[in-house]
């Protein structure tokens, strides 16, 4: 029987519960943020290790860096890491307690329908991290880094020295745009699953999709060809993927369950 597993409760009883949701999730964020706190060098030395790879390799195998201008630029830029940390660590304590909230007025079915695309969000957003890190961010700064020029008669050296504020931005900005990107499969297998849409409107609607990913992928990512075509390819990818997602869990017809 498809039936609710929740009690009764009063409007105050259920904004009470929420504080609680609210309090569990505020608290797990502090103490991620400040265990990441302590690990914050680390933690950018791994976020900025694709471009000093680059920087090394370019200059011969000498030693170079990264620099900040302004006074409180570090600091910020190390508190702004821990927060990413946490954030990034809390998340699972955070979205369990929004499904504890959120479960109790839920059907068994919908409880069944709605659990596997919870647990394929994170995993989508750790695999549009990983590509961002391991593949685009050593195409993209590879490409940058090319426009060095070298000591020579007459010339003036050009030489990147990027701060680490601007770096840390960029990384951030590439690593969620790449990982919100990657849940296309997921956001449109449960638009399909509810029928808002169907797999047939997504294959008609193929063209205008390909035109779509690219316009995106043009603006999220930095203006190199590389990290572009290295976002839009797999959203295409994962296009067709949420199409075959799609046909596999949209409500049959009528006269096929008949």
């Amino acid at each position: 029987e498809d039936i609710i597993d929740d009690k009764p409760m009063p409007l105050l009883d259920h904004l009470i519960e929420l504080r609680t949701r609210l309090m569990w999730s505020l608290g797990a964020v502090l103490i991620a943020v400040v265990a990441c706190w302590f690990f914050a060098q680390h933690i950018y030395a791994f976020l900025a290790q694709p471009l000093i790879d680059i920087l090394v390799a370019k200059s011969g195998g000498e030693p170079r860096r990264l620099i900040f201008t302004a006074l409180t630029e570090a600091f910020f830029t190390y508190l702004k890491v821990a927060i990413f940390g946490g954030l990034f660590i809390s998340f699972p304590i955070i979205a369990h307690q929004v499904w504890l909230f959120i479960a109790p007025g839920l059907y068994r079915s919908e409880k069944r329908a709605l659990l596997p695309f919870l647990v394929a969000s994170p995993i989508m957003f750790l695999a549009g991290s990983a590509l961002a890190y391991y593949f685009i961010f050593p195409a993209a700064f590879r490409f940058f880094v090319s426009f060095e020029t070298p000591a020579s008669p007459g010339g003036v050296p050009i030489q990147l020295e990027a701060k680490v504020g601007e770096y840390l931005d960029l990384v951030m900005k590439l690593i969620f745009a790449f990982g919100v990107a990657f849940q296309m499969p997921v956001a449109l297998s449960l638009m399909a699953k509810v029928g808002i849409i169907t797999s047939k409107s997504l294959k008609s609607a193929r063209r205008y999709a390909i035109v779509g990913i690219f316009v995106f992928a043009a603006i999220i990512t930095p203006p190199d060809p590389m990290s572009q075509i290295g976002l839009a390819i797999p959203l295409l990818g994962l296009y067709e993927l949420s199409i075959i997602a799609a046909k596999l869990v949209e409500p049959k017809p009528v006269e096929e369950d008949a």
